[in-house]
């Protein structure tokens, strides 16, 4: 009876005994992977204290500074059509929102008085030539009369007053008539430009009188053309001088997006640069003019504004964000040959479509584009892959900038404002 408890006792310590050896080799197994992953990892790294990045060169070609703003369409000229006589309105030949034509007829307004005044002026004037007339057949008798001796001097004197007073007042009546015909044809509006008609504000037999606010005088129609149109927009004062510059030489090509979608851009060219700049805003004031046969622009609209008035030749580019901000300046991090790393202070000059155009760094030069968030001066890298930088294998060819350069060209579209 005594055997049996003493053989369980064995057979626990001998399962105790198994599953500690089990787990110590487990531990072993465990401790022995991790150690030959971290040797294999400081050996593709050459080093404990390296770091994967991405690295880019230095790439050199023509930078065209594309500068982008917001625009508003607005008509090259709005006319407000207003009456300019005290009349009714006899007929409406237009419809709202009909295009016409320069010289169409818009309002024909009721001309009784007018004609009425003008048959007056006209009539004066017969009587005035008739009296001309007659003192200038009395002023040859009178010289008659006055070579014979038969009269005085004074008297041909009156009589030669008479004919002066005679012609003077024909002059007068003529005039008046001639202004009774301007305010007869003032019955008859016609469009003074050629566009869009707005909303007709009269009907046959409303009374409309001359004036320029809304209490004396009524606006009977808008005219508004719409083609050529113009895309006023602004720019920061730092780019006045290359715009002038490119404005003097010549046509400066403009491009205009629509926020519609599947619409192609619209291409004009600058027209105006203010004269002064905006003091609170610091940005100068600019219009393009487009052509708008399809009526594709309408004033109020806003579209997105491109132009590209200036060229950086021969610029050395790398991707935007190698770019590093420090306390004092920009910088890059430079990779040596010896695969370290090294800060280089730079000046940028433009960042658009996701590529700075920089000063201050050589041409080929290899900088890190993606993983410079833990490098410090000095710090080993590695290109991420596996691939070591800084050897002559992995050096990208230096382009001139008369020779292509695919990554280049890349880098040569700006699409910010044109900071700098």
């Amino acid at each position: 009876m005594e055997a049996a408890p003493h053989k369980k006792s064995s057979a626990r310590a001998k399962r105790r005994m198994l599953i500690s050896m089990a787990a110590i080799l487990l531990i072993a197994l465990a401790a022995g992977i991790w150690i030959w992953r971290a040797q294999g990892t400081a050996g593709n790294a050459k080093g404990a204290g390296a770091f994967q990045v991405v690295s880019a060169p230095v790439m050199q070609t023509d930078v065209s500074v594309r500068l982008t703003a917001n625009g508003t369409v607005s008509a090259l000229q709005t006319v407000d059509v207003r009456p300019q006589i005290s009349a009714m309105v006899k007929t409406v030949h237009i419809k709202e929102g009909q295009f016409v034509r320069k010289g169409d007829r818009l309002f024909t307004l009721d001309s009784r008085t007018e004609d009425a005044n003008l048959s007056k002026a006209e009539a004066q004037v017969v009587k005035d030539r008739a009296d001309l007339a007659n003192a200038e057949r009395n002023l040859e008798r009178q010289r008659g009369l006055l070579r014979q001796e038969y009269i005085s001097q004074s008297e041909f004197d009156t009589a030669q007053n008479q004919v002066d007073v005679l012609r003077g007042q024909l002059a007068v009546d003529l005039a008046a008539a001639e202004a009774a015909r301007v305010a007869r044809s003032f019955d008859e509006i016609t469009a003074p430009i050629a566009g869009r008609t707005g909303a007709i504000s009269v009907y046959p037999g409303s009374l409309v009188q001359p004036g320029t606010s809304t209490a004396s005088g009524a606006v009977l129609v808008s005219i508004t053309q719409l083609d050529p149109i113009n895309v006023s927009f602004t720019l920061p004062e730092r780019e006045l001088a290359g715009l002038q510059q490119a404005f003097a030489k010549g046509k400066v090509p403009v491009s205009a997006k629509l926020d519609s979608a599947n619409q192609s851009d619209l291409n004009g060219r600058l027209v105006f640069i203010d004269n002064s700049v905006d003091t609170a805003s610091g940005t100068i004031r600019l219009k393009a003019e487009f052509p708008n046969a399809d009526h594709r622009l309408w004033p109020g609209m806003f579209v997105t504004v491109a132009l590209a008035p200036r060229n950086l030749a021969g610029a050395l580019t790398v991707p935007a964000q190698a770019v590093q901000a420090g306390p004092e300046n920009k910088f890059l991090y430079v990779i040596g040959e010896d695969n370290k790393v090294a800060s280089l202070p730079i000046n940028v000059r433009l960042i658009q479509d996701g590529f700075a155009v920089v000063e201050g760094i050589k041409l080929g030069a290899r900088v890190v584009v993606e993983g410079a968030q833990n490098l410090r001066p000095g710090s080993v890298v590695v290109e991420a892959g596996g691939i070591t930088t800084g050897t002559k294998a992995d050096k990208p060819p230096i382009h001139s900038p008369n020779t292509p350069a695919t990554a280049g060209k890349a880098a040569v579209q700006p699409n910010s404002t044109g900071k700098q």
